[in-house]
């Protein structure tokens, strides 16, 4: 009896030592990954910013009514664009886009995906170009998916197999111009 009850408390303290290893380790690795991790996504932001406001070769962040928007000045110093990252929730997860805005004439410019977490080769064509250049250009709308080629302004072109991915970028980015339109719309 005396041995079990050894045998059992050098069980648990051998397996509280190997937990407490491997939660510092974690730790330690979490600690060091951080800042790679977090330059990572700031460069990925930086990138989509350019992408969204063609044009641009710098821009400022600033803040409205807790939203951060990112606007987008020429070489001159003209305001080109404003962008800010819209989120909502795709078929298998959230969907990260940084959608362009064209305050001078009330229109969507570009968008580019950052995240998602949709089917590989359906719901991730989202981050195709011929997809994404459905809001090329289109002024600020509730947009209508069409499984044909766009012939109104506020029409998308929908990707087959793939409708629930569509639906959510489209609400996006519908979203995101109202969100434009609140802020820098109108004269704001």
């Amino acid at each position: 009896m005396a041995q079990e009850n050894n045998n059992l408390s050098r069980l648990v303290i051998t397996l509280t030592i190997i937990g407490v290893i491997s939660a510092l380790a974690l730790a330690v690795v979490y600690q060091w990954t951080t800042p790679y991790i977090e330059e990572h996504q700031a460069r990925a932001r930086e990138e989509a910013i350019f992408s969204v406001l063609e044009g641009a070769v710098d821009y400022e962040e600033t803040t409205r009514n807790g939203i951060t928007f990112f606007e987008g000045f020429d070489e001159d110093g003209n305001l080109v664009g404003v962008s800010f990252i819209a989120t909502g929730s795709g078929y298998q997860g959230a969907i990260e886009i940084m959608v362009g805005y064209d305050p001078a004439n009330d229109e969507i410019l570009s968008i580019s995906v950052l995240n998602h977490e949709e089917t590989p080769g359906l719901g991730a064509r989202i981050t195709e170009e011929e997809f994404k250049e459905n809001f090329a250009n289109k002024p600020i709308g509730e947009y209508e998916l069409v499984s044909r080629e766009p012939t109104e302004p506020y029409e998308v072109e929908t990707i087959a197999g793939a409708t629930i991915s569509a639906r959510a970028v489209k609400n996006i980015v519908s979203e995101a111009g109202f969100t434009f339109e609140e802020h820098y719309g109108g004269g704001n």
